[in-house]
């Protein structure tokens, strides 16, 4: 089966190789600094700090990997490529759900740099899934956890 490709903008990419690299460079040192202090304690079997540091590196080492492995099935958008025609992953878009008197605008971005509580939704989600490939003034519906909304796509901007 082939990798998934990671849709990310240049803004993800910085991020994610930012925190590649304080991982690599800073937190491994830290939790191997903390291994070194829990073997100092001696007896291995009733040593919670050497337990909980092992499981701080399993997660330091699993979150690298991940990253790495992010990085090797990457896409980069570029920026120049975005049209305002249709809503796709880079689109700045504003909605009006049905019913209500204000509009609210996301950002589509790939799955590794959704915020939600930021508006930065990603292509995967219910909303963000609906949006793409419409244009400004499609009515589309999303079928989201509390139930379907819909949405009238106002304006779709860089």
């Amino acid at each position: 089966m082939a990798a998934k490709q990671t849709v990310i903008t240049e803004e993800g990419l910085k991020k994610l190789e930012n925190e590649l690299d304080e991982l690599k460079t800073i937190k491994r040192k830290e939790v191997a600094e903390k291994i070194k202090v829990a073997l100092s304690f001696g007896d291995l079997s009733e040593n919670s700090e050497y337990d909980e540091a092992k499981n701080e590196q399993a997660i330091i080492e699993g979150r690298i990997a991940e990253i790495e492995n992010q990085l090797k099935n990457v896409h980069v958008l570029d920026e120049n490529e975005f049209t305002t025609e249709d809503v796709h992953v880079g689109s700045v878009v504003t909605v009006r759900t049905k019913g209500k008197k204000t509009d609210v605008t996301y950002q589509i971005v790939g799955s590794t740099e959704a915020d939600p509580l930021n508006g930065r939704i990603s292509d995967e989600s219910p909303i963000g899934k609906a949006l793409i490939g419409h244009k400004a003034g499609d009515q589309v519906e999303a079928e989201t956890p509390g139930g379907i909304v819909v949405l009238t796509i106002r304006q779709i901007a860089k």
